[in-house]
């Protein structure tokens, strides 16, 4: 939510796309208030150096997951607390298994788990999602 919960739409595009003529309208385009909250959340974000305590609480969830991943993993993604596990097979049976266990975890297609926990999310907590996880994948 890039205005902290206040409908707003960012795009970002290279030179060549920018410099396309057209018409484009948005709902939401040129709104006041969404900007002004879009600016507020930046800054927070850039205050509280958001980005940097996402890449810091990832890393020891990627260090848990990673090698205990068993053979229905294709392969881990992540960038700092944005996690997604490729599957070789369907996602959605896992995810339900995870919600049974107390983990919500989303699909990203057909065959990727998607984690995105939140950055109030403790170490302790992240541990418990990284045994759940694994332990849905291996059968146990």
């Amino acid at each position: 939510m890039i205005a902290g919960g206040v409908p707003l739409g960012a795009v970002l595009c290279n030179d060549k796309v920018r410099d396309t003529h057209g018409i484009h309208r948005t709902t939401f385009g040129g709104n006041p208030l969404a900007a002004a909250a879009g600016l507020a959340a930046i800054e927070c974000m850039e205050r509280h150096d958001l980005a940097e305590q996402a890449r810091y609480k990832g890393e020891p969830l990627r260090a848990a997951l990673e090698p205990r991943l068993p053979a229905v993993a294709r392969e881990l993604r992540q960038i700092g607390l944005m996690v997604g596990i490729e599957l070789k097979q369907q996602a959605q049976p896992y995810l339900a298994q995870l919600m049974e266990r107390g983990v919500f975890a989303l699909p990203a297609g057909q065959t990727v788990i998607r984690l995105r926990p939140p950055l109030v999310i403790t170490n302790e907590q992240l541990d418990t999602v990284a045994d759940a996880l694994i332990a849905v994948l291996t059968g146990d």
